[in-house]
């Protein structure tokens, strides 16, 4: 999914999301594996608070995105705040041309935009020859209970006066897929109360743990923990709504 006018309003929208918790996902795992490098790469950076955030810890990082929208966003906001990160636009399943890092991220459920098992498999083993013998990848899904239970079929709104949107999600047509349509309206002009308005469609899939953990594997990773809803020590339930992998290049 390459997002269009949603890069303008994402920040807007998602200025909830629990992104600290995310650092924090990082900091901890590359602590509990001893990775002493510094050289990280966010796939799927979208508008760079992620990719900002881990390069204020410290980290030397990348970013990639498929969105040129998104990357124009991120770039904007680490030249404001003064941090050296570098953006490039590249399709994670085509992912090439970089030293190898210590660390890959791919954050906010970014590789469920994938709706391909071959692009989900291509990723893994893209990834793997991107990474350094020692090196983490780090990242979160859609659980198949998010999918179904709190997705499809339902409808979202949300109106702060600025930006209002209504968001209808829909099955999709693979198996264990989720279709969301969305409609944006977006203040232009206060004084005559004028409002543009915008649609996007976005198109979600995910697996189960163990068809994640057999591609994993396939591709050479080691998975050393699955964990659910930002909690380290908490193997996936029935109702958990994210999961997160940690894999490691041997």
């Amino acid at each position: 999914m390459s997002y269009g006018r949603f890069a303008e309003v994402y920040d807007q929208l998602m200025s909830d999301m629990p992104y600290n918790q995310w650092i924090n996902f990082v900091l901890d795992q590359v602590s509990l594996f001893n990775v002493s490098g510094k050289r990280l790469l966010d796939i799927g950076c979208g508008t760079g608070e992620c990719t900002i955030k881990i390069a204020q810890e410290g980290f030397e990082v990348t970013g990639i995105d498929l969105s040129d929208a998104m990357l124009s966003v991120a770039a904007d906001k680490a030249a404001r705040q003064g941090v050296p990160i570098q953006l490039f636009q590249q399709d994670m399943a085509e992912l090439e041309g970089f030293e190898p890092f210590d660390v890959i991220t791919i954050f906010c459920d970014s590789l469920n935009y994938l709706e391909e098992v071959d692009q989900v498999r291509s990723t893994f083993s893209r990834v793997y020859e991107q990474l350094l013998p020692g090196g983490l990848l780090l990242f979160d899904v859609h659980s198949l209970y998010k999918i179904h239970e709190m997705f499809i079929d339902q409808t979202f709104t949300f109106d702060n006066g600025d930006v209002a949107y209504i968001w209808n999600s829909f099955p999709g047509e693979e198996a264990d897929s989720v279709e969301h349509e969305l409609s944006f309206f977006v203040l232009e002009n206060e004084k005559k109360d004028l409002y543009a308005r915008f649609d996007e469609l976005h198109k979600q899939r995910t697996f189960s743990v163990e068809q994640y953990t057999k591609w994993l594997q396939d591709a050479g990773f080691t998975v050393e923990t699955v964990t659910a809803d930002f909690l380290s020590s908490q193997s996936p339930t029935e109702t958990s709504e994210r999961i997160f992998f940690t894999c490691r290049k041997l």
